[in-house]
């Protein structure tokens, strides 16, 4: 017998000789929650024990309302975590009050805990990549796949997935005018092609190519894809290029195809519409959609908020914008945040900066399944660079950014309601 299996045995046996007697609610609200980072680790926790758990939309921040069982009671001390013991009655109580139509709120069950896979490639990067951090940092656990699992089918093991920070046009992040004399650019460009010519291609973006176009069917297939930063813009243009050379000689050895402007092909996006893509390699951009050129806010003023949406009505996006707060501090990345002008009528914009015009948290449906854009590279970093140190999340476990990842995890694991938006 296992262990894991051993202590499901054991927690089986006080949530029987407590059920229906009481409950802990786990509030997510910014006054009595003292970590809602590792909260999330404690619902994906219990999941994993194969027990259901309500999530309290609106409800003091999102709260969590889980079977009370010693077990779960001793998880939540363990990783700092606050809790509230509290009755049947009060739970039924609570119950009745969302229930009602004249609030603004909804209990939706949590059934199952998904399977995660963070698209990585393998070995230490130069930077860091908050998706990872934050699962590491709540206890979640997750696998890393990369372009031969991608390309094997292997996503369909999978319920949740994450882009890593990645470049899926094959021109290497457009690092090359900083870092084109750097060990590391170098290194990995040696290690891209490499790897699309073991995988039978002769160039790195026809190879990125086909892994774009394998996550797609995946999402039209009924999975559930996150994305931050350039994996964001840099996977809608890969889509959109199908068929066109738009590298230059220094990325794919030969040139681009004349005019290839005119050849992208919009309809096959996720998210965007309009673009217009930079053509020179020494510019740090891959197209019109990122707004980190554009933008004039200083720091100590960027910050972006949160639509509000009905929990009844409107589950899914109200579940991926629970928070504490409703205005979060914005952030820097090689796509800080994307035009509002070139986002299909579609998607929702789930959380804009509305002084700049820009969408910094968008989310739409593809076939089946769904995808969540993030805008920026690390919440609880402004500027983020290359080199950089890691940010250590013991000294953000309340951070309202991060907690817009940590709702994408749960998603998949909610019983959904047809969205009315």
């Amino acid at each position: 017998m296992t262990l894991k299996n051993l202590l499901f045995i054991i927690f089986s046996l006080c949530f029987s000789l407590n059920a229906f007697a009481s409950y802990i609610l786990i509030p997510m609200d910014a006054e009595t929650q003292s970590n809602h980072l590792k909260a999330y680790g404690i619902t994906y926790w219990t999941l994993e024990r194969e027990l259901k758990v309500k999530w309290l939309l609106n409800y003091r921040g999102g709260s969590f309302l889980l079977p009370d069982a010693e077990i779960i009671q001793r998880e939540c001390q363990i990783r700092g975590v606050s809790f509230e013991v509290i009755s049947d009655a009060k739970a039924t109580q609570i119950l009745e009050g969302i229930a009602s139509p004249a609030v603004n709120q909804e209990a939706v069950v949590l059934e199952k805990a998904p399977k995660i896979a963070v698209y990585t490639p393998t070995g230490l990067k130069p930077w860091d990549d908050a998706v990872t951090m934050v699962l590491t940092y709540a206890e979640i656990p997750y696998e890393t796949i990369y372009d031969e699992e991608v390309l094997k089918d292997e996503l369909l093991l999978y319920d949740w997935l994450h882009l890593h920070h990645e470049d899926f046009t094959g021109q290497y992040g457009k690092f090359y005018r900083a870092y084109r004399s750097a060990a590391w650019y170098i290194e990995d460009k040696k290690e891209a092609e490499a790897l699309a010519r073991k995988l039978g291609y002769d160039k790195v973006s026809d190879e990125k190519l086909a892994v774009a176009l394998k996550i797609r069917d995946y999402v039209v297939g009924g999975g559930f894809m996150f994305a931050m930063c350039s994996a964001t813009d840099s996977f809608d243009i890969a889509l959109s290029a199908e068929g066109v050379d738009i590298c230059e000689p220094m990325f794919d050895g030969d040139g681009s195809d004349p005019g290839y402007q005119n050849k992208i092909d919009f309809s096959k996006t996720f998210a965007f519409k309009d673009y217009i893509l930079e053509r020179s390699p020494n510019v740090y951009e891959f197209s019109s959609i990122d707004m980190t050129t554009k933008r004039k806010i200083p720091k100590t003023t960027d910050y972006f908020s949160l639509m509000e949406y009905s929990a009844k009505w409107d589950p899914i996006p109200t579940m991926l914008t629970q928070n504490h707060t409703a205005l979060v501090k914005g952030f820097m990345g090689q796509t800080t945040a994307f035009a509002r002008d070139q986002i299909k009528s579609n998607v929702l914009v789930m959380g804009e900066n509305r002084t700049n015009g820009e969408a910094k948290y968008i989310h739409g449906i593809k076939g089946k399944g769904f995808f969540t854009f993030y805008g920026g590279h690390d919440p609880e970093d402004y500027t983020h660079r290359v080199g950089d140190p890691k940010t250590e999340l013991d000294l953000h476990p309340t951070s309202p950014g991060y907690r817009l990842i940590l709702n994408n995890v749960l998603f998949p694991a909610a019983k959904k309601k047809k969205q009315k938006t």
